[in-house]
């Protein structure tokens, strides 16, 4: 059974002539009877009393109009739904990202983006990075915003921001009153990483593989703020990114003397993935920002 054939149906029903309802519905006359007479033999009831062209519908039509009327009003219905989710002006953009991108990046970029189109929404899903991946994948998401660039060439990755990392001690440490470090001098301190979840974590494990030298973890956290929280706590070192969130009291922010420690944050979008009108726009806006928002 095809939605045309119910559509075809439902006209011939409410005009009750062959002819006529062909002419309404653009179509062929016999086209027209030869999909009513499939109809019919697939429900294994006739729909209508014939009288030559003219048709009157039985009490069998009655009762399948009823439902018909049901379903194609239920699919006009999707089709306006899908219609306004999707419109470019008006839709809703199915966004992820990480927890620690809440609390500044995130609000700016959809402040930023609702002042030149205010009738967008934002459906927004935080989380670490297997959760925001998840959502992604499943669908639940169209794109995401994270600190790694993907790991596989399914993902595209537009950058949005790059800050720079800094060594982070306590005010009472002994690399406190430095201006600046080499993180080779930290060797055998007590080191605050991350767990696996956290995008930043392998970006320091690769970084520090290159540099020949190892790391003292003495505690893994879930999150950037419970690592900034551990160091003003006097128990240990660690390496973040100065971003909204983490300026805790009793924290000092030391350069890095070496190259190419920096924070990065993009967009991933899948490949393969249909993107709405709506969040094409959007991925738009931020292909032609990039580099212009601080987080």
């Amino acid at each position: 059974m095809e939605l045309t054939q119910l559509e075809y149906f439902l006209k011939v029903a409410q005009i009750e002539h062959l002819t006529k309802a062909a002419e309404a519905l653009s179509v062929t006359q016999p086209a027209l009877s030869h999909s009513i007479s499939k109809l019919e033999a697939e429900l294994g009831v006739p729909l209508f009393e014939r009288k030559g062209r003219n048709l009157q519908i039985n009490r069998y039509g009655t009762m399948f109009m009823k439902r018909v009327e049901k379903i194609l009003q239920e699919v006009e219905r999707g089709k306006q739904e899908i219609e306004e989710c999707s419109n470019p002006e008006s839709g809703i953009i199915y966004l992820s990202y990480l927890n620690i991108l809440g609390v500044g990046l995130i609000p700016k970029l959809i402040r930023e983006y609702q002042k030149a189109n205010p009738k967008i929404t934002f459906e927004l899903t935080q989380g670490d990075k297997g959760a925001i991946v998840e959502q992604v994948e499943n669908g639940f998401s169209d794109v995401m915003i994270t600190s790694e660039r993907p790991a596989s060439d399914t993902y595209e990755w537009v950058p949005i921001l790059s800050m720079p990392l800094y060594l982070v001690v306590s005010f009472d440490h002994r690399f406190a009153e430095r201006e600046s470090i080499s993180l080779k001098e930290i060797t055998g301190e007590p080191f605050v990483g991350l767990k696996h979840n956290c995008s930043l974590r392998d970006s320091l494990l690769t970084r520090v593989h290159h540099m020949n030298f190892t790391l003292a973890s003495t505690y893994d956290a879930e999150d950037l703020p419970t690592v900034a929280g551990f160091v003003a706590a006097g128990l240990g070192v660690s390496v973040l990114p100065k971003t909204s969130g983490l300026h805790l009291e009793g924290l000092r922010w030391i350069q890095i003397q070496e190259e190419g420690w920096r924070w990065e944050v993009g967009l991933h979008i899948k490949k393969d993935r249909f993107l709405s009108p709506a969040t094409q726009k959007f991925v738009s806006f931020i292909q032609d920002k990039a580099g212009d928002f601080t987080n």
